[in-house]
């Protein structure tokens, strides 16, 4: 298939983006990566009159730390994220989840920017994002704004990203000190969308008992589904810290859908394993801190 016609621009500075941008508006689509945007238009699902391809701005291919965490720019591919040694440091769910996008080939060429501003609630880094608290990083002619995660993700392929702006970072911060991460889905291929997904933080305080335990899912909601589960789980070491009782409480938040892949009550209890599963290895990674 093919997709419908569109003028094309390739912008050699970011103000000229956003100047480009500016005037297109709602009628403009940027090109990064363009591994979820050129199968949208193939399939004719997207048909935007302008398409403005950044990736000629190089300034935006960035992976740098900054107090408190990591920014990641808008042309920084998966591929080179997952082999940071430095996100390795500061973030290693980063990793852990970039290990689960797709195919390597998909990785080689998709942006961690792109797909939170796709909002596919199916996707692992909106989830990680949603999980760790982050932000993006909006531009547009005239001023930038920085969007919370909890504010980004407005409904499935819906961001806060409005007409005009320009998504040119995302901030993941670090992880604290004595805590672990872990991230589990169920496809039914590897590479596959997830039938479920949990990505999972688990800190501990200095007598080594659960301080924090947090989790975010996929493909259960419109949305990330991001819950604190640290009541839940008990003031406890991890060996004998209630679970359990935590995946009951995110069974509880959660709103699965049926579809041609699975049934709402099976992705409910899917999930509440992968809460348990995903807690038990954060917590084990903790210990090890």
């Amino acid at each position: 298939m093919k997709p419908p016609p569109f003028d094309y621009h390739r912008p050699r500075s970011l103000g000229e983006a956003l100047d480009v941008l500016a005037g297109t508006g709602a009628d403009g689509k940027v090109l990064a990566g363009g591994q979820s945007l050129i199968p949208l238009l193939n399939m004719r699902l997207a048909a935007p009159a302008h398409l403005v391809d950044i990736n000629g701005l190089t300034e935006l291919a960035t992976v740098e730390e900054e107090p408190g965490g990591l920014r990641i720019g808008a042309l920084a591919r998966h591929a080179r994220v997952e082999r940071s040694a430095r996100a390795a440091a500061l973030q290693p769910l980063l990793g852990q989840a970039l290990r689960l996008v797709a195919h390597p080939v998909i990785r080689n060429r998709g942006t961690v920017v792109g797909s939170l501003v796709h909002a596919d609630p199916a996707a692992e880094l909106p989830a990680v994002l949603a999980l760790l608290g982050g932000s993006v990083r909006l531009a547009r002619r005239g001023g930038t704004r920085d969007v919370p995660a909890a504010e980004f993700f407005t409904g499935p392929l819906e961001s806060a990203a409005g007409p005009g702006e320009l998504a040119v970072s995302a901030f993941f911060p670090a992880l604290p000190p004595r805590s672990g991460t872990a991230f589990h889905e169920v496809a039914r291929r590897h590479g596959d969308y997830a039938l479920a997904g949990v990505a999972a933080l688990v800190g501990l305080d200095d007598d080594l008992r659960v301080s924090t335990a947090r989790v975010a899912c996929v493909s259960v909601g419109p949305v990330p589904v991001a819950a604190d589960v640290t009541g839940a789980c008990g003031h406890r070491p991890p060996a004998s810290a209630d679970w359990a009782a935590a995946a009951r409480a995110v069974q509880d938040r959660i709103e699965p859908e049926t579809d041609i892949h699975a049934t709402a009550d099976y992705r409910r209890h899917l999930t509440g394993v992968l809460v348990e599963r995903a807690l038990r290895d954060a917590a084990g990674e903790a210990l090890h801190a």
